[in-house]
């Protein structure tokens, strides 16, 4: 029998905190080379931002580099204690540019520049305030029939995580009537609607107005991809892995921009290889998704548990 292959996956944006990867910045030298060089790509101090106080870790175009270069710095120092690994990658969201990055699909420099891009766009397509965004957790959640459910509201799903939890994504105000048209769905069921502290209405229609120029980031950048490495990571946009090409590639990061992350497919398609799965970043979010379908799922947070890991 051969040795079991490794699914390495990504928390995308919410698990930021300030200190996050601190340990790895101070104590491990694969990690520091991974922050000085996001930092060279971008020309400001990425660390700094990670470790800081100030209001800017918040901020989504700074908060996407940051996740990103810090959940790449603790892979980069995974490896070099215990050996390469990773035959399959995937990552929700923004993750999924982590899951790429260390795949070797995308460089770091290009990875962190176009999720910079990737951020202020997002925060600018829609004015500030007037999108939000809500999760519904219940079990078996017949996601199937939302969209009809909410035809007409400005509401569109934007993350099919688990079976027990969707997101919507859209206007605020529209989000009490999208909750009163789902409710009948459950059929009596304890349904719960958590609204969620995010500044823009994420993976839905309303990022269209900056769906062009982000589609224009990754076309000028394209030539820098190496898609023959991005077969073995996981697409949103698809659900499934990604085509070994630069025109598929850049296709399906453009559709991720304001579409569905398809989470629960990405998840299905990981666990169809058999792999052991191993969540790497300064949250551990994924984890219960995973578990919601009865797969083992390890997750790594600290400079300690990466120290104490067993291969």
């Amino acid at each position: 029998m051969g040795k079991q292959p490794v699914a390495i996956v990504f928390p995308g944006q919410g698990i930021q905190r300030p200190g996050m990867g601190k340990d790895f910045y101070e104590q491990s030298k694969a990690g520091r080379m991974v922050y000085e060089e996001a930092s060279d790509a971008l020309g400001w101090d990425v660390a700094a931002i990670c470790n800081g106080e100030g209001e800017r870790l918040r901020l989504t175009e700074f908060a996407q580099p940051c996740i990103l270069t810090t959940e790449v710095a603790m892979f980069r120092e995974l490896c070099d204690r215990h050996g390469p690994m990773g035959d399959y990658f995937g990552g929700h969201s923004l993750g999924e540019y982590a899951a790429l990055t260390v795949a070797g699909a995308l460089p770091l420099s290009l990875a962190v520049r176009t999720v910079y891009s990737r951020g202020r766009l997002m925060q600018g397509a829609c004015p500030q305030g007037l999108g939000g965004m809500m999760a519904v957790l219940g079990d078996n959640l017949p996601v199937e029939r939302f969209e009809e459910a909410l035809s007409g509201l400005a509401v569109d799903v934007a993350n099919v995580n688990s079976p027990g939890q969707v997101v919507l994504s859209g206007h605020s105000a529209a989000m009490d009537a999208a909750r009163e048209r789902l409710l009948p769905l459950g059929g009596g069921a304890s349904w719960r609607f958590v609204p969620l502290d995010v500044s823009a209405p994420f993976h839905s229609r309303f990022m269209n107005p900056a769906l062009d120029g982000f589609r224009q980031v990754l076309l000028e950048n394209a030539d820098a991809m190496n898609p023959a490495r991005a077969g073995g990571t996981t697409s949103n946009f698809t659900g499934g892995f990604h085509e070994e090409s630069r025109e598929a590639l850049v296709s399906a990061l453009a559709g991720q921009f304001n579409s569905p992350v398809k989470w629960l497919a990405n998840m299905r398609a990981l666990a169809a290889t058999g792999a052991r799965v191993i969540e790497v970043g300064p949250g551990r979010p994924l984890r219960a998704f995973f578990k919601s379908l009865e797969i083992p799922c390890e997750s790594i947070t600290s400079l300690s548990q990466v120290r104490g890991f067993q291969k």
